[in-house]
């Protein structure tokens, strides 16, 4: 992965995939909402988030994530470090009891996950996240639920994407390999034109083949200026892809940095890579 050519080479010209006010793969209803960014802000941030799953205590401590247009931030960590928490978080799906979840300006922090899809998250969790009795095609409509434009642009847009989808896009889902329900969940993702994607162990489960061809797909995503957050258990590999990263211990930033630097840094390295 360290190899691939995108690495150095992201922020795709091509108008007709990127999209400069949301980072949709296809200019429409959310590329028009008007831009409300801070300067220097980063276009998504939870802020100092504090918080926890219902009344319980808080599993998150003043945690600080964020990506920019066209990047991909990864959350890395040992098991039981928040790593999915914080993700949850950003998307709404626990209390923040101090801090703020802000999207392109616009705090969002007390809105429903449902409410914060409209305002242009896309959301793909680590589990139970395709409709496994419907078409792989019938699943991407689904993703299309907010749409009422024409969506059949961005339905050809993820079939490039994604060329084993259209080649079975009339089988049902659940008859699918895992790589490629993953890829039917990210796809239906994407049909929302999101303005920033959000993967919760996008390769948990898959061979290493699949992987490196998931990052591959993610990394092409990120080109055409959509911001990716991704929780990945694979370490390693996903530092190898990340303009940025965060090691989270206990609920708490440990590290912050590229992913170049994390892969670079001995304890970085020591604590959570292996060696």
């Amino acid at each position: 992965m360290s190899d691939n050519p995108y690495q150095n080479a992201r922020g795709n010209k091509d108008r007709s995939i990127a999209n400069p006010n949301g980072g949709t793969m296809t200019p429409g209803k959310n590329a028009a909402r008007n831009s409300q960014s801070n300067p220097g802000e980063p276009f998504l941030i939870g802020d100092a988030m504090t918080g926890g799953y219902g009344k319980g205590p808080d599993i998150l401590h003043s945690c600080t994530i964020a990506a920019e247009k066209g990047e991909i931030a990864v959350i890395v960590g040992p098991n039981g470090a928040g790593k999915s928490t914080a993700m949850k978080a950003v998307f709404g799906m626990l209390n923040v009891n101090q801090g703020a979840v802000r999207l392109d300006g616009e705090d969002i922090t007390h809105l429903s996950p449902q409410q914060r899809v409209v305002k242009g998250m896309g959301f793909v969790p680590q589990t139970s996240n395709i409709f496994t009795s419907m078409t792989v095609e019938e699943n991407l409509e689904m993703g299309a639920f907010i749409r009422r434009d024409d969506f059949r642009d961005t339905m050809a847009q993820v079939y490039d994407l994604f060329p084993i989808l259209k080649e079975k896009r009339n089988q049902a889902a659940g008859e699918l390999s895992g790589g490629q329900r993953q890829q039917v969940a990210v796809g239906r993702a994407l049909m929302t034109q999101p303005k920033v994607l959000m993967l919760d162990e996008p390769t948990a489960g898959v061979s290493p083949i699949v992987m490196d061809e998931l990052f591959d797909r993610i990394i092409e995503v990120a080109r055409t200026g959509i911001p990716i957050l991704m929780v990945e258990q694979n370490a390693r590999q996903a530092l190898e892809i990340a303009d940025k990263a965060y090691v989270l211990v206990q609920g708490r930033n440990a590290h912050t940095g590229t992913g170049k630097e994390l892969l670079a840094d001995e304890q970085v390295r020591r604590s959570f890579l292996g060696g």
